[in-house]
């Protein structure tokens, strides 16, 4: 799933070729993805794109004097920008948006789910009174909140790997890159949300600009148009078990849920402890 450090580097290299050009003509293949009505797309047709950004895991195409189309690529979109139009035999596309000299911005999607949407909204208060914007917590980058643990207090008994997902919460992390922040922060991922001290507040927070920052980074190096359709992921820990945690050597584990697996270091993170993996306990049932 792209999380806020795809997001952003999507949102950038896009404004950075987008910003002045006329959409041609605009068009939903993939009709379950459009989510409104009011205005119709063809307000766009002739308006020129004023910016591209991003909030949350959300990206916003500015349109004209008024115009947004807010994006959620959720699991598997990508927002494209391609040379060449999308041919009929192309069934990935959910949204195109015709440029000059042949290009297209394409939204698409990949897998059969069709979990992508995109509205087109009139006024930057409708941006920011969208549910799915309107609930958001805090972003967790470029300046997350100083005190994560009253952030996270209201949370409970949550684990901090449920907490930091939750984009009410704080908006931009996900199953990737909380894998990520916990292991630089040697965070135990069933850590309460509500029992962290001082201390570990603060490597938390340093660890979330880190890992996402250096993404970016990671990122404003390697990635150019079109974006590909899977980004270089700078990881250490998410996607490693079973290989040794390049901070002590120690073999990273993983607990296996239906749709992602959670990664951690045993010895930097949970004391020594190999936590359960669920396969392995309904195995055992």
């Amino acid at each position: 799933m792209p999380e806020l450090p795809e997001v952003e580097i999507t949102a950038r290299r896009l404004a950075e070729a987008l910003r002045g050009v006329e959409i041609e003509s605009a068009s939903a293949p993939g009709i379950n993805a459009l989510k409104t009505f009011d205005p119709p797309l063809p307000v766009l047709e002739g308006q020129p794109i004023r910016d591209v950004r991003r909030i949350g895991k959300h990206l916003v195409v500015d349109v004209g004097e008024d115009l947004h189309l807010l994006c959620h690529l959720m699991s598997a979109g990508r927002l494209q920008l391609f040379d060449k139009r999308a041919g009929l035999r192309d069934r990935t596309s959910r949204l195109l948006l015709r440029l000059p000299d042949d290009r297209e911005l394409r939204l698409r999607e990949f897998g059969t789910r069709q979990q992508a949407w995109v509205k087109l909204l009139r006024g930057e208060d409708a941006v920011r009174e969208d549910p799915a914007i309107a609930t958001l917590g805090p972003e967790a980058w470029p300046d997350p909140p100083t005190d994560l643990a009253a952030l996270l207090k209201p949370a409970g008994a949550r684990p901090l790997h449920a907490v930091l997902r939750d984009q009410r919460v704080i908006a931009g992390i996900g199953r990737s890159w909380v894998d990520e922040v916990l292991w630089l922060a040697r965070l135990s991922p069933f850590k309460r949300g509500d029992d962290l001290d001082a201390e570990e507040a603060t490597r938390l927070r340093e660890a979330i600009l880190a890992k996402l920052g250096g993404a970016l980074e990671h990122y404003a190096q390697v990635v150019t148009l079109p974006i590909p359709d899977k980004l270089p992921l700078p990881l250490e820990c998410h996607r490693h078990e079973g290989k040794a945690c390049p901070r002590c050597g120690t073999t990273l584990e993983a607990v296996h849920y239906e749709s992602y697996v959670m990664a951690y270091c045993p010895t930097d993170q949970t004391g020594g402890k190999v936590l359960k993996d669920r396969r392995l306990s309904r195995l055992l049932k």
